[in-house]
């Protein structure tokens, strides 16, 4: 445990544990030595291995043996995971050069298997959609039904992604946080939404909600309708997008040191300003990543909402759902060019995870 410095008299570090928490001065840019990237928060550790709040001549002190051990710790760390849970590195170490036939071979190969898989019908798409011309890809993207599946898409977003932006940011600080009986069986049903069939996932909420369903009495006395409904899409979409952001932070916060969230407190913040100044700050770059992997997610969601939604035109049809039936109809004009707005969507999911890769990388290297 840290302990005073000798210099600091009892007189002032009274003042300072007294001072209001919302007057300190902006955070520091020092480099904290426990991650090897500058701080983000109000506290950071000097060269001498003491821990202050910038602005102030009033460490925190704490063995140089115990900061060298984080040092390398933390240098490890950031060469297995980066500063956001595995983001930013995909450029930042130096591969082996491709100088020999063998290497030259099984890199064809891989970029050969990609554009097959790939590149190819991504861009048949879009070849397919404005085949006939600019004027029938408008006229099908003006369609009632395809605006009512492109709203119904993304309210779908709006209502699942910050919903489980907050269940992932607060059940990942519990989870790191704290020790108690059953911890490793609750981590491992955060992943059950990835093992189970979105098919299947739509089929329990149906059994659980619909007509003769485990709830269907309280839903009838409510006048709540889930199955052939929004609710129902919205359940089964935050059921499939529930574990990105929480599985993002968990890694983050179990590598983050906590001697900056204790100063904290010891100078007088409440757990609701140390979230904002001190955890926030070290799990955003995590945290964004996850919102953009559960937003994309949501936007493409098919299985769960197609047994739940009926997929009933014009009411509870997404544009995935929308691609289905107008692909089934022989409408495929109309099928290419809701893909088209859905392949637009995923290139803008792709170009902002790229940015924010590229942002952690860049802090990570200061």
């Amino acid at each position: 445990m840290a302990t005073i410095t000798s210099n600091t008299s009892l007189s002032s570090s009274a003042t300072v544990a007294a001072r209001p928490f919302q007057q300190w001065p902006p955070p520091c840019r020092r480099t904290c030595t426990h991650s090897c990237v500058p701080s983000t928060s109000k506290y950071c550790i000097t060269g001498s291995g003491g821990l202050h709040d910038s602005g102030t001549q009033h460490c925190v002190q704490s063995s140089s043996a115990h900061f060298t051990q984080r040092r390398m710790r933390g240098a490890l760390l950031i060469s297995q995971a980066g500063p956001a849970g595995g983001m930013g590195s995909h450029g930042g170490a130096l591969g082996e050069p491709v100088d020999n036939w063998p290497k030259r071979i099984l890199v064809g190969l891989a970029v050969g298997y990609i554009a097959l898989v790939v590149l190819v019908p991504f861009f048949n798409v879009f070849f397919q959609a404005f085949a006939k011309g600019i004027i029938p890809f408008l006229e099908h993207c003006l369609d009632p039904d395809f605006l009512h599946a492109l709203k119904m898409t993304l309210l779908l977003a709006l209502v699942t992604v910050p919903l489980n932006t907050v269940f992932g940011t607060v059940a990942a600080i519990n989870l790191t946080r704290n020790e108690f009986p059953g911890k490793v069986f609750l981590m491992s049903l955060l992943d059950l939404p990835f093992s189970i069939s979105p098919v299947v996932t739509g089929l329990m909420l149906t059994l659980l909600y619909g007509r003769s369903g485990w709830f269907a009495a309280l839903l009838r006395e409510t006048g709540i309708s889930v199955v052939f409904a929004f609710t129902g899409m919205a359940l089964a979409t935050m059921f499939v997008t529930l574990p990105f952001v929480v599985r993002e932070l968990i890694p983050i916060l179990e590598n983050m040191d906590l001697s900056q969230e204790e100063a904290a407190r010891t100078l007088g913040a409440n757990d609701w300003q140390v979230f904002w100044t001190v955890t926030l700050p070290n799990i955003r770059w995590g945290l964004l990543y996850g919102v953009i992997l559960c937003n994309a997610r949501a936007m493409g969601e098919f299985g769960a909402v197609s047994v739940i939604s009926g997929n009933i035109i014009g009411k509870t049809q997404t544009l995935t759902l929308f691609v289905e039936s107008a692909y089934k109809e022989y409408n495929t004009e109309a099928a290419f060019a809701a893909a088209v707005l859905l392949s637009i969507l995923a290139l803008g999911t792709l170009f902002i995870k790229d940015k924010v890769e590229q942002a952690a990388a860049a802090e990570s290297r200061k």
